[in-house]
């Protein structure tokens, strides 16, 4: 690792071969010779559990206000964004979310029950996403009839994210936006008080504090509930897709593991656990971005201010100083260091209702099936960064 950050040579390279094809093998390569890193870009990339929790819980130094777009409430520091994240966790509060566990079981179990058996399915489109796009879509109170635009949508925004081009992502992002608004219209026209709120009326008829004003307290504009749909839609479909990708290839990959959780399909701390484990091993949620807000010392690093910063979770989730062999399945274990849903003031506020959809599709599928095998003639398809988990997971179920 260099010492002296004066010069512009990049530790390493964030496109080459090796770690498009495997970037979790390339962090651990990393992360042992330099767990600070910069490319040639002069992004940094802190790879440590350590220096990832550390700039996690400083968001003072480490701003969230780091992408040319505003996020709501992802991109915001301090007082705004605890302003906002009150408003996102009083729909997100589990005691809220668990209510809606019939609702994710159902959707679950009708996924499963439409797969074929003894032939090959793909375990991130055949039943992550559908499973993520129907239960989010219940849950907000969309029609069935979005489900195959919200299908197609995640699939064109994973290409978009894959070519890096700028043009192509916020041309993605503002076809989903036009989704939004369309909701946010029809429930203006046709949502009534004595009808009842959805979700999504109900977001629509929020305030959110603002000291700015009389009174303190005003309703949320169009841009930011936008803002606020979109991050629990677009945002964590394809996440939560991807997730339940990597689930069922671990359990389809280890016989000894999937014989174990058939046999405690009624602990949900179990079952919580070694999904979490799961993907604290393969974590589909790579990173996310921060800017320093001055020059700072970390990972025996100097990074000036202004600079551009990755927190990168699958690094951090597989550090051996943590978790020692990081491919050792020790969910209990581990669960108190797991960092799949973040840590800090901006830990992912849909940790609940993530949870209850995966173990809702974990559980319909073990149920539904006396085995689940990796297909013996195709192989699975690892994503391509900056996306994480797998594109494909070719499995048969018995």
């Amino acid at each position: 690792m260099k010492s002296d950050d004066a010069d512009s040579v990049a530790d390493w390279d964030s496109n080459a071969p090796e770690v498009r094809a495997d970037h979790r093998a390339a962090y651990d390569s990393l992360r042992r010779r330099c767990p600070v890193a910069r490319d040639a870009a002069g992004t940094w990339t802190l790879l440590r559990h350590e220096d990832v929790c550390r700039a996690a819980l400083d968001d003072i130094t480490f701003s969230s206000s780091a992408s040319r777009f505003q996020s709501v409430p992802n991109s915001m520091d301090g007082d705004q964004h605890r302003r906002f994240r009150k408003v996102v966790d009083r729909f997100l509060e589990p005691s809220r979310i668990a209510l809606l566990v019939p609702t994710f079981r159902e959707v679950a179990e009708e996924v499963v029950a439409a797969l074929p058996r003894g032939v090959t399915v793909d375990a991130v489109e055949d039943v992550g996403l559908l499973v993520a796009v129907r239960a989010q879509s219940r849950w907000l109170g969309w029609p069935a009839a979005l489900e195959q635009i919200l299908c197609n949508w995640v699939r064109d925004n994973h290409e978009a994210t894959r070519s890096g081009e700028l043009a192509r992502t916020r041309a993605t992002a503002e076809r989903f936006d036009e989704i939004v608004l369309q909701q946010m219209t029809r429930r203006r026209t046709t949502v009534s008080a004595s009808s009842g709120l959805d979700v999504t009326a109900e977001l629509m008829q929020t305030t959110v504090e603002d000291p700015a004003v009389p009174g303190g307290q005003r309703f949320l504009t169009d841009g930011e509930t936008i803002s606020l749909l979109r991050n629990w839609t677009a945002g964590d479909l394809g996440s939560v897709a991807r997730a339940i990708g990597v689930v069922l290839h671990y359990v389809a990959a280890y016989a000894d593991v999937q014989a174990k959780l058939r046999g405690s399909l009624q602990d949900i701390q179990a079952l919580d656990h070694a999904i979490d484990e799961i993907l604290r091993m393969d974590d589909p949620f790579v990173a996310n971005r921060r800017a320093t807000t001055r020059e700072v010392h970390i990972g025996g690093r100097t990074l000036p201010q202004g600079a551009r910063v990755l927190l990168n979770w699958t690094a951090a989730n597989r550090d051996p100083a943590v978790f020692g062999a990081p491919d050792a399945y020790r969910p209990e274990q581990n669960a108190e260091q797991n960092l799949v849903y973040g840590i800090g003031p901006h830990a992912c506020p849909g940790r609940a209702l993530a949870t209850h959809e995966l173990r809702e599709a974990l559980t319909a599928v073990l149920r539904a099936t006396s085995a689940i095998l990796l297909s013996p003639n195709q192989l699975s398809t690892r994503e391509t960064l900056p996306l994480g988990g797998y594109a494909r997971v070719p499995v048969i179920l018995s």
